[in-house]
């Protein structure tokens, strides 16, 4: 790697992962030398760039653009265009796209340019009284270029002033601002860029008093009869997820229509790409039937004048909802909303708000670079039965649980890991949060045998993601001992988890589960017990296990019946013995020990001996695995047929008659 290519990538990251410069993965960074210029492809964020996420491309053959003459409409003008950015590509052998602003890039001679949208600057930018500012705050040192539709109309705009300036001044501008959108500094050092973005934010910063007090306000409960019905009234092609979003900053504008007004129009072209050009706002939010009933009664309407639903509502005492097709781009809605307030309130301060006009914002929502970039930002890749869906997986901290967490996560779901143990199921959670991820996961503390602590989890799951698709009920103990040997306390404890637990899992996760088909009837969900093969055949020595899980399954079997009417499946998976687990292997506490000490395998005198023993017993001859699990979990999710069963994962062992 070239040394200026790892400096592009590190001023790159600098930037992009500071939200007071970048939001949502905008802006632009690129480097040249006397033949080559290398730029960050469309929709690769600045946070994460690398060398992979730069596109090279021929100086030459970029110059012979602004020489071409293009067709006078602008959709197959801004089409030629895209096919000669292309065609001055070096490498073709991938499928990056060459950022629409590389000519932008290839008109300033200087060989370090970072395009960024910081607030602070966008504050100036997007008021009336911009230019006069920029001018008494940066005289000749900068260029003020007045907002200009992107793309091929920009550059030509640019490339005028820039000649201009360069004839006065006998060098290019080290900063252009651009008009409710953003700036261009540019220098020959990654140190001289970061010296000159420091000079700049100082400068506005003895001119403006900064936002400095906003703090986060406590979810409103109310949400969680209103967010599941929301989810499914605005999920017509795609399942959606919702992110909520409450601070003071927002409780400042949400208060009436008044206030509203002043946040209801974009200022810059991102806002548009991510939130589209207008926001709904609820004022009625006493409790969830009035918001709902406000929210069913305005959506045709805001339907029809738009042409969309709303991807941002706000709600009085409530906060900013956003609604995508993942936790990334839902969360990179709610950054770029709260960036329009912020840059509102600024440029409030500078004379005035001037929103971009209705022309200026059609442009932007129809222009195909911004919907292709708005293709990037949602995509989460091959689809499959579980993208985007909600899951809870209680004893998901470890064992069988971490497997099937996992599992749905890797399979793009948001997966909530409910567990007892806090400090496994933290540590759990931040590895398979490790990998950039449009989807999510969390880890909740939960005593399944407390329907308090159950409440509160599919609370919190609501709150986190909008609603719940999918329960697993895994939590479970078990302590093995014959009728002389367990006393009650342990059998009410085994029975509090393994059977009571299921119940207070499936009686709250369904409430969620009936606001979401109340609004949308053909909607399927899911709850599904990890039940055993205990439970479907008697355990000696074993009985309070076995017993719980026997009744689990007529659990699952009058769930089933009871909730069918709703579009929720219930089900249970009676897996085998999973050897390799803790459950069964722990050196101290394992089942193999247990058995080997209270002397359930005959004759059996070390551990090899009571795994030998329960291996020959299965026609496949070894344990139930975890993709067995998986396999069996995943056909229930699919299938919409099948409520009510036990579906046996046991190779053979037990056989259903």
């Amino acid at each position: 790697m070239k040394p200026e290519i790892a400096q592009l990538i590190e001023i790159s990251r600098f930037y992009g992962q500071n939200k007071e410069y970048v939001i949502a993965g905008g802006g632009n960074t690129s480097y040249k030398d006397e033949n080559t210029i290398w730029i960050k492809s469309s929709g690769q964020p600045l946070a994460y760039l690398d060398e992979n996420g730069l596109v090279e491309l021929s100086r030459e053959k970029l110059r012979n653009i602004s020489l071409k003459k293009f067709s006078d409409d602008p959709v197959q003008r801004e089409e030629e265009v895209k096919n000669d950015l292309f065609n001055c590509m070096t490498d073709h052998s991938h499928s990056k796209r060459p950022s629409v602003e590389t000519s932008l890039h290839e008109l300033i001679k200087y060989r370090f340019v970072v395009h960024l949208h910081p607030t602070l600057i966008n504050g100036v930018l997007c008021s009336r009284n911009a230019k006069n500012l920029i001018v008494k705050l940066f005289g000749e040192k900068a260029l003020f270029v007045p907002y200009t539709d992107p793309g091929y109309t920009l550059f030509k705009m640019l490339e005028s002033e820039i000649t201009r300036y360069r004839d006065q001044n006998l060098s290019d501008p080290q900063i252009i601002f651009l008009e409710n959108h953003g700036s261009f500094v540019s220098a020959d050092s990654i140190e001289e860029i970061r010296n000159i973005y420091e000079d700049i934010i100082s400068k506005i910063d003895t001119h403006l008093i900064r936002l400095t007090d906003v703090g986060d306000l406590p979810y409103n409960p109310v949400l969680n009869k209103v967010l599941p019905a929301l989810r499914m009234l605005l999920s017509s092609d795609s399942v959606k997820v919702i992110r909520c979003r409450h601070n003071t900053l927002i409780a400042k504008y949400y208060q009436n229509q008044q206030e509203f007004h002043k946040i209801s129009l974009p200022l810059t072209p991102d806002i548009i790409v991510y939130c589209k050009t207008r926001y709904l706002y609820i004022e009625q939010s006493s409790s969830a039937e009035k918001i709902l009933e406000s929210i069913k009664s305005l959506l045709p309407r805001f339907q029809n004048e738009y042409g969309y639903l709303p991807a941002v509502i706000i709600i009085k005492n409530a906060g900013v909802i956003a609604l995508s097709r993942s936790v990334a781009s839902a969360e990179a809605i709610l950054d770029v909303y709260e960036d329009l307030i912020k840059v509102s309130y600024y440029s409030s301060l500078c004379g005035g708000t001037k929103t971009l006009t209705p022309d200026q914002s059609a442009f932007i929502d129809k222009w195909e670079v911004e919907n292709y970039r708005r293709k990037v930002a949602q995509s989460t890749g091959q689809w499959n039965r579980m993208e985007n869906r909600i899951a809870i997986v209680t004893g998901g901290a470890q064992g069988f649980g971490a497997g099937i967490a996992e599992a749905l996560f890797r399979l793009n779901a948001n997966v909530v890991v409910a567990d007892l143990n806090e400090e496994t199921g933290i540590k759990f959670v931040k590895g398979l949060q490790s990998q950039v991820s449009k989807n999510k996961a969390v880890f909740f503390r939960t005593d399944v045998s407390d329907p308090e602590s159950v409440k509160n989890l599919i609370e919190k799951t609501v709150g986190e993601f909008g609603g719940l698709d999918l329960i697993v009920s895994n939590a479970g103990i078990l302590k093995a001992g014959g009728l002389d040997e367990i006393e009650p306390e342990m059998f009410a404890r085994t029975t509090g988890i393994n059977y009571s637990g299921y119940f207070y899992c499936a009686k709250y996760a369904s409430e969620v589960m009936k606001i979401q088909n109340h609004e949308k009837p053909e909607y399927f969900t899911d709850i599904i017990q990890i039940n055993s093969k205990s439970g479907l055949r008697g355990s000696n020595k074993n009985f309070a296990y076995a017993g719980a899980k026997f009744g689990g399954i007529g659990l699952t079997q009058s769930f089933a019946l009871e909730l069918a009417p709703f579009r929720i499946k219930v089900n249970s998976i009676c897996p085998g013995n999973f050897y390799e687990g803790p459950l069964w292997s722990d050196p101290k506490t394992g089942l193999f020990v247990q058995y080997l000490n209270t002397g359930k395998v005959p004759g059996a005198k070390t551990i090899e001996d009571v795994k030998k023993f329960y291996e020959e017993q299965v026609p496949m001859k070894r344990g139930c695995r975890l993709e067995d699990v998986i396999k069996a979990l995943l056909y229930i999710i699919d299938q919409e047929y099948e409520t009510g069963q036990a579906v046996p994962v046991t190779g053979g062992q037990v056989m259903l008659g």
